[in-house]
C-alpha cells in the first residue's frame, strides 16, 4: 500500500521515537486511533457502515442478488470483495481501472472472511447447482491517513454484520428490494478480523499513521478470530525475522480483541 515515501528529519525523529516505544500522537505501538463506526450509512445497500480510524475514513456497503454457482461449490453462495481508492481521498490514487493497490486491498479482506467461514455460504444456496445469492462487499477510499486496509476489514466485517437478505419469489425469480427484508446474513458468531502489523525501523506497529506507513519496510496482515488464525498475507520486500513473527501473532490476540470490543460497542 506504500506510495510515497517520507524522507529528512521527520523520518529520523519517527523512527527515533519508535525506537523508545513512543510515536508522535503519544500512541503505544499497539494501540490503535479513535475508531468511529457509523451504522446504516447507504440506504440501498443490505448493509453498510463508515469507518473512521483517526482520519482515515471508508466506506462499506454489501449488496446481494441471485445467480448461479461456481462450478467447484454447487450448493453454496458467491463472495466477491471489491475496492476502489478514490482520488478524492488521496492525491495518489487515480481514475481509471483498478490498479494494484486496490486489488491488493480486495484480495486481502477477501482472503480473511473467506478462510474464516465467516459466512454460511451454504445457506445462501436455493438451488442446487442452479441459484446460489451472490454477496458483494463494495469498500470505497474517502480519506487516506493510513491504514486502509483495517478501515476497510473492519467495515466488511460490520456491513456484513448489519446484512439482511433482500425479498426473492421463488415463483417469478425476481428479488423486490422494496419489500423489507426478514432473515439476517447467516453468519457464524466468531466473526474475523484482519489487522495489519507494520515495520518501521526495527520497531512492530499497529494503525500507522500516512507518514509511518511510508517509513513501513514490510507489513503483515493477520486475520484471526478468537479461536484460530485463519490467514496471513505478507507485505512489501523485506523479510521478517521469526521472533519478529512470534512477537506479532502475540500481539494480535490482544490487539484484536480490543478492536473486536469497539465494534461490538458501535453495533449495540
Amino acid at each position: 500500500m506504500n506510495g510515497q515515501t517520507t524522507f529528512g528529519p521527520t523520518a529520523y525523529r519517527i523512527k527515533e521515537y519508535l525506537s523508545e516505544g513512543k510515536r508522535f500522537d503519544g500512541r503505544k505501538p499497539d494501540e490503535f486511533r479513535e475508531i468511529i463506526i457509523e451504522k446504516n450509512v447507504s440506504k440501498k445497500a443490505e448493509g453498510s457502515v463508515k469507518v473512521k480510524i483517526g482520519k482515515t475514513e471508508v466506506i462499506v456497503g454489501v449488496k446481494m442478488d441471485v445467480g448461479e454457482p461456481y462450478p467447484d461449490s454447487l450448493d453454496k453462495g458467491n463472495l466477491m470483495v471489491t475496492a476502489e481508492l478514490l482520488p478524492l481521498s488521496s492525491e495518489r490514487f487515480e481514475n481509471g481501472p483498478p490498479k494494484f493497490p486496490a486489488i491488493e486491498l480486495g484480495r486481502i479482506i477477501d482472503r480473511c472472511i473467506r478462510e474464516s467461514k465467516f459466512i454460511q455460504f451454504e445457506k445462501l444456496c436455493i438451488k442446487e447447482g442452479e441459484k446460489v445469492w451472490n454477496v458483494f462487499v463494495d469498500i470505497y477510499s474517502i480519506n487516506d491517513d493510513g491504514n486502509l486496509l483495517d478501515a476497510a476489514g473492519i467495515g466488511a466485517v460490520t456491513a456484513l454484520k448489519l446484512a439482511k437478505i433482500p425479498h426473492y419469489d421463488e415463483k417469478t425469480g425476481k428479488i423486490d428490494y422494496e419489500v423489507a427484508p426478514a432473515k439476517k446474513l447467516p453468519l457464524e458468531k466468531d466473526a474475523p478480523l484482519s489487522i495489519t502489523y507494520y515495520k518501521v525501523g526495527g520497531t512492530l506497529i499497529v494503525d500507522p499513521t500516512r507518514e509511518e506507513e511510508d517509513l513501513s519496510s514490510t507489513r503483515v496482515t493477520i486475520g484471526r478470530t478468537d479461536e484460530i488464525i485463519s490467514s496471513i498475507q505478507k507485505g512489501e520486500s523485506e523479510s521478517l525475522e521469526i521472533d519478529e513473527l512470534k512477537e506479532l501473532i502475540d500481539m494480535s490476540e490482544n490487539v484484536a480483541k480490543k478492536v473486536a470490543q469497539k465494534i461490538e460497542k458501535d453495533l449495540k
